[in-house]
């Protein structure tokens, strides 16, 4: 089974753009369909966008739409998540998920995550 491991996250200030990373190990990712969630404080993990397979298919959440781009680059095993404009608000742990399902990404069809990287926007 792959395994998933974030990087990139940090400390930006409002405004700002962060640009994580998720590197795989053990399988290709390319037999996956990739994503990333999130969890604020006190919150639960959400949904923030995934990426099918060959990465022809996208889709966001509607908070981050215009803001966030999902990609992924099969030869190198790594998915990418490029946060621009990001909020006080976005200030939460950040998960890469993986899965090999049809229906609609969500918390209970991800069969892979990486163990997340914290995002801090201060205000």
């Amino acid at each position: 089974q792959v395994q998933l491991v974030e990087s990139g996250g940090g400390l930006v200030q409002a405004g700002g753009s962060l640009r994580l990373s998720c590197a795989a190990s053990g399988r290709s990712i390319s037999s996956y369909r990739m994503g990333w969630f999130r969890q604020g404080p006190g919150k639960e993990r959400e949904f923030v966008a995934s990426i099918w397979k060959s990465g022809s298919v996208r889709y966001y959440a509607d908070s981050v739409k215009g803001r966030f781009t999902i990609s992924r680059d099969n030869a190198k095993n790594t998915m990418y998540l490029q946060m621009n404009s990001l909020k006080p608000e976005e200030t939460a742990v950040y998960y890469c998920a993986a899965d090999q399902r049809i229906a609609t990404m969500t918390l209970g069809t991800v069969e892979v995550w990486g163990q997340g990287i914290q995002v801090t926007v201060s205000s």
